[in-house]
């Protein structure tokens, strides 16, 4: 038995109301651009709209002139979607409530999630959507999910509840160690003063 290697996401399509609706969301509120249409090869009654997140993969959305928004909340049920997730720069993070507050549109407010920030509101269907913001840079030659798995190991093995900054700082000098050479002997602290 072999597993299927995964390499990322490659688009997540979801089921809207009105082309429009779809368009002025993604696009004009996410700033997402709308770089492809066509009709739902599956269901002709159908139309299919492709949105740029911003890392060249795809949100798709099933759209029909006869569906109407409706904001109800998505289900949350076993199975269900929850929420999905686009990630901002913390530059953008911290203009991200204000912008909604100009449409009118009601959110959560910043969270703090220890290595990130987080603000949550829904979607004109009802789909809850969390505008996240890493605090951290991974080094060059990494990932996040590098610097993750390293803070997460770090938060475990000090008994900590949550991964905080100081997990994130540790595990960003962990990584650089392992994975930059130096002609240094010993790479341990120093006080130069």
């Amino acid at each position: 038995m072999r597993k299927i290697q995964s390499q990322g996401v490659h688009h997540i399509t979801l089921m809207g109301a009105d082309r429009q609706t779809s368009i002025d969301f993604w696009e004009g509120l996410l700033g997402m651009p709308f770089i492809f249409d066509q009709p739902n090869l599956d269901n002709p009654n159908e139309g299919h709209l492709y949105f740029d997140p911003g890392d060249g993969r795809l949100i798709t959305i099933f759209t029909n002139e006869d569906r109407k928004p409706d904001a109800r909340r998505t289900s949350t049920e076993t199975g269900a979607v929850h929420h999905i997730a686009f990630s901002v720069s913390q530059a953008s993070f911290w203009q991200v409530a204000k912008r909604l507050d100009a449409r009118g549109i009601k959110h959560s407010g910043a969270k703090d999630r220890g290595f990130m920030d987080s603000i949550y509101f829904e979607d004109p269907l009802g789909l809850l959507i969390e505008i996240a913001s890493y605090r951290f840079e991974p080094p060059e030659g990494t990932r996040h999910a590098d610097v993750m798995i390293e803070a997460h190991k770090i938060r475990v093995a000090r008994g900590d509840h949550h991964i905080d900054r100081e997990h994130l700082a540790d595990a960003i000098e962990l990584l650089i160690e392992r994975r930059h050479a130096s002609l240094s002997s010993d790479r341990g602290p120093r006080n130069p003063y």
